[in-house]
């Protein structure tokens, strides 16, 4: 694995490596709590993992966290499930969030941007009002700690605000982005019964205005439990009966009151894809989230007040929330609300450029559709102050690494990380000290003991594994919604391994402590006891000009065989005649090895994503087996739910 990158692609100067926030960690840390001084990120990470009580306390203390109520230890149980985290603790999430608001009030908190590309900032005042008046509203409406309230709603800074509102009241927030229909977003709120919602009257995307009011009507009437109805006017149209004005609950010049909250306090839900039956509905807490998220965007990706950081995401993803919490760390958060491909492909670059990012996160796949499309960032806009591209999503490949260094500057910090919804954070990724390797994840994050492990639990080091992490972190699941015995929790993580997580991909630990995702390990490829990532696959095909996008299933079949067909989507003008067969099968062959060549190469209208842009492989798989497609699946998590009518057939047909 590590002879493939004898040379790192980038490799931070001293400059940068004295000036970054994790380096003064660790001396303070150092000083203060036994770090080691020396040894640089290996020896601070160890520290970290094997000295775990004292690492996070340690942060609190680095980020001056302000617990109203002291805890009486760190740990009181590291347990996994069932850790807990700060026993006797109180705090609010939201009130670290606008701490900015003391001393830089006239500076932007937010920047919103749609498609016109043009920023409209929010300063930190304007922002710490509005949610002193939206919460003061929400007490009055009798939202009380515990409450869930919920956002249907797109990326503008009123979903911030009624976020942060909740927050600060001990509500639990949960959002769905308003592309998503109606049974979408019922297969998740309903879980929880909200008792606010907040919602548009529609959204603009790909130059086009798209009417939500149906939508609405009909969540209002399927969420028996709600006891108001906030109206956005997105679009400007009038409120519909009943609902109330967003202009009106945000007028007021009110400091906002925070709730005191146990540690362990929910602070929202988020969902899983739900490719295979209801969501599961995550709960992740207040100080978790809080203690979390300061580390990984305060000492991993290295963001403080001087800071813009833009992702690109939406509202019914993890990096939302993620993106929210950028405001932790006094950094100003930037909002694009619209297509990540308008008026062109090149449009994030556009924005990154308008706001003065200098933390810019998108997809795997739109970078690797700016490399087909022909973009050229650095020629076409000024990122002087971009010192960093991240990805996630799904894996960066080696062409995107190559393509970001040769394309933006070869001066760049290119991050791809990897975590989840799960734990609304990175287990690997990011790290402003150490190089970066063509096609590698820097390292794993401070205090997550990530290792890749054999079936028998013993751990990997240059081979491919199950990603596993052998102790807890803040931010894992306090527990899933409708879970009363914890079962769903356990199952969903815990019973390959007990004890430890298992988070579901393959993953290589490099000897030089770097890490390679190669794919989901419950879709995972497995020809003669040889286990191979889909992404590897999936990286090599997809290089090919003739190639849209791909997806690749090993299907066991009843007479203990196995079938691997590579179904591809191709580009406009693309035949798939024997030359491209011939090309494809050769590219896997040379590229990976003649295990991973496909036994059939089948020609495809599309390839099926869930909501939030992942391929489904194990849906796909289901069909194929020949499950029932509305066993198979669950049709509102699925982007164009008529695509898996072609595997449907084709189950059928080989059947």
């Amino acid at each position: 694995m590590t002879s493939a990158n004898p040379s790192p692609l980038w490799r931070p100067d001293e400059e940068r490596i004295a000036q970054a926030q994790i380096t003064r960690f660790q001396s303070w840390a150092a000083e203060h709590h036994g770090a080691p001084a020396d040894g640089g990120y290996a020896a601070l990470h160890r520290w970290s993992v094997d000295e775990l009580d004292t690492f996070w306390k340690a942060v609190t203390e680095w980020f001056d966290v302000r617990f109203s109520t002291l805890y009486a230890r760190v740990l009181g149980d590291r347990s996994m499930p069932g850790a807990a985290w700060f026993p006797g603790a109180t705090l609010n999430y939201a009130e670290h969030a606008l701490r900015a608001a003391d001393t830089r009030a006239d500076e932007p908190a937010l920047l919103h941007v749609d498609e016109t590309h043009e920023p409209r900032p929010v300063t930190w005042s304007e922002l710490r009002r509005q949610v002193g008046s939206l919460a003061a509203e929400l007490r009055s409406l009798g939202v009380r700690p515990g409450d869930r309230v919920s956002g249907y709603l797109p990326n503008i800074p009123q979903a911030v605000v009624a976020l942060l509102a909740t927050a600060a009241v001990g509500g639990v927030w949960t959002s769905c982005a308003p592309d998503f229909g109606a049974r979408s977003v019922l297969d998740r709120f309903q879980q929880v019964e909200p008792v606010v919602l907040f919602t548009v009257d529609g959204y603009r995307y790909g130059g086009k205005e798209h009417d939500r009011r149906e939508t609405v009507a009909e969540l209002r009437r399927e969420l028996p439990t709600l006891r108001a109805v906030v109206h956005i006017p997105v679009l400007g149209t009038e409120a519909p009966e009943g609902a109330l004005e967003w202009s009106a609950l945000t007028s007021s010049d009110v400091a906002p009151e925070f709730e005191q909250v146990p540690f362990d306090h929910p602070l929202w839900v988020l969902y899983s894809s739900g490719t295979t039956g209801l969501p599961k509905a995550i709960v992740q807490s207040q100080g978790g989230i809080l203690v979390e998220h300061l580390k990984q965007l305060g000492l991993h990706c290295d963001l403080g007040p001087e800071d813009r950081f833009f992702w690109y995401t939406s509202t019914g993803w993890m990096m939302w929330n993620f993106l929210v919490s950028g405001l932790l760390t006094g950094t100003t958060i930037v909002l694009y609300d619209g297509s990540p491909g308008f008026p062109d492909t090149a449009a994030q670059w556009r924005i990154a450029e308008r706001t003065g990012a200098t933390l810019y996160g998108t997809s795997a796949a739109y970078v690797m559709a700016c490399r087909k499309a022909g973009v050229h960032p650095s020629r076409d806009f000024d990122l002087a102050r971009v010192r960093c591209v991240a990805t996630t999503g799904s894996p960066l490949p080696p062409d995107g690494f190559s393509w970001l260094h040769d394309e933006v500057r070869a001066d760049l910090w290119i991050a791809s990380v990897s975590g989840g919804t799960d734990v609304c954070s990175c287990f690997a990724g990011a790290v402003p000290t150490l190089p970066v390797y063509i096609g590698e994840l820097q390292a794993p994050g401070l205090g997550t003991d990530l290792q890749s492990w054999d079936p028998s639990g013993k751990p990997l080091v240059d081979e491919v594994g199950e990603l596993v992490v052998t102790n807890p972190m803040p931010s894992m699941p306090i527990r899933f919604w409708n879970d009363p015995d914890g079962s769903r929790y356990h199952g969903s993580y815990f019973d390959t391994y007990p004890g430890v997580w298992r988070h579901g991909d393959w993953i290589t630990v490099t000897s030089r402590g770097s890490v390679v995702i190669h794919g989901r390990s419950d879709s995972t490829l497995n020809r003669q006891g040889v286990r191979m990532g889909s992404a590897d696959i999936y990286e090599a095909v997809e290089r090919l000009p003739e190639i849209k996008e791909s997806l690749v299933i090993g299907v066991e079949q009843p007479d203990g065989g196995y079938w691997m067909p590579l179904f591809v989507h191709l580009a406009p003008g693309a035949t798939l005649d024997d030359a491209l067969l011939g090309r494809i099968k050769k590219t896997i062959r040379e590229q990976l090895s003649p295990r991973h060549v496909p036994d059939e190469i089948i020609e495809v209208p599309g390839i099926p994503h869930t909501l939030t842009g992942k391929r489904i492989e194990v849906p796909v798989k289901r069909l194929l087996q020949g499950t029932a497609l509305e066993k198979a699946v669950n049709p509102g998590s699925i982007d164009n739910l008529d695509l898996l009518g072609f595997y449907e057939d084709l189950a059928r047909k080989r059947a």
